[in-house]
């Protein structure tokens, strides 16, 4: 693939709690130079950047590292980001749900999302480094039930990102309509050639400007 075919799927990020605007202005320079995918944003930058870059496409995270706030924060972040201006929104699941076989939990708090983001793109972190194959496997299947467009790996702030082996789990165990985006520790070409090459429609990354 030659890098433009590649930053197409790319959401150029910057998550970093420190992250300035100057930080975000030049990302989404970047992006908008590059043809990037989107920009993946914090929060609290959404409105400026939907000011500043109109045409811009904006994700952002919710429930975001960690996952354990209440389904209620978490709603309240979904409409306060689409209100903001976000077209995406990135959210974690309550992983604590899983580790107590709460699946039912995860299920509603997905689909709760779902509701709010409707027309918007949609995208569950199920954060796979502290997940057992099984948990992955079934979190495959909560997430094709739920509706949500994207089965993602990771938010980079786990012990550990993405791996191509949990790519190739999740395209044997998601539904038709799932697609699946890769995240955490993917900087190079090749990286991004080789997640691509698996099946995936995303790949999240601070290093697209690199590519360039």
């Amino acid at each position: 693939m030659n890098i433009p075919e590649i930053l197409a799927h790319v959401d150029h990020t910057q998550l970093k709690a420190f992250a300035s605007w100057e930080d975000i202005d030049r990302l989404c320079r970047e992006a908008t130079e590059l043809h990037t995918a989107s920009v993946c944003v914090p929060p609290c930058y959404i409105s400026r950047i939907r000011k500043a870059y109109p045409d811009l496409n904006i994700c952002t995270v919710v429930g975001f590292p960690l996952g354990y706030s209440v389904t209620e924060a978490k709603e309240a972040e979904t409409r306060k980001a689409i209100e903001d201006g976000a077209d995406e929104v990135d959210m974690v699941i309550n992983i604590s749900d899983v580790k107590n076989g709460d699946y039912d939990a995860v299920l509603r708090e997905i689909k709760a999302l779902r509701k709010l983001t409707e027309g918007k793109i949609l995208k569950v972190i199920i954060e796979t480094c502290y997940l057992t194959e099984e948990e992955k496997i079934r979190l495959c299947g909560i997430v094709t039930e739920s509706g949500a467009d994207f089965i993602k790996t990771s938010t980079g702030f786990g012990t550990a990102g993405a791996t191509l082996e949990d790519i190739a789990l999740f395209k044997e165990h998601i539904g038709p309509d799932v697609r699946m985006k890769a995240a955490g520790g993917i900087r190079t070409k090749e990286d991004m050639e080789a997640y691509l090459a698996l099946g995936c429609d995303r790949i999240g990354s601070s290093s697209a400007g690199k590519l360039a």
